[in-house]
């Protein structure tokens, strides 16, 4: 089972890398950039296919050591296999 799970700072967290990224591309021309958030973006490959379990180690794993969740939110998307 394909898993990703995005990661981005809470609202009102300060974000100095997407400002950093902001005034680059200001820089660079992009005048229409209004702000910028970054985060991350984490895929995983797992050998159970019980989403159940599956949802519950994920929010775990997220939660003791993919996230800090005191300022970070994160989303876990299960991908269908093709």
């Amino acid at each position: 089972m394909k898993v990703r799970i995005h990661v981005t700072l809470k609202p009102g967290v300060l974000d100095p890398q997407g400002k950093a990224i902001e005034h680059s591309l200001h820089d660079l021309g992009f005048s229409g950039v209004e702000s910028v958030r970054q985060g991350k973006y984490i895929e995983l490959e797992l050998a159970d296919d019980n989403q159940t379990k599956a949802r519950a180690d994920l929010e775990e794993m997220c939660r003791k050591l993919l996230a800090n969740v005191v300022i970070e939110d994160y989303a876990i998307e299960l991908v269908e296999e093709e």
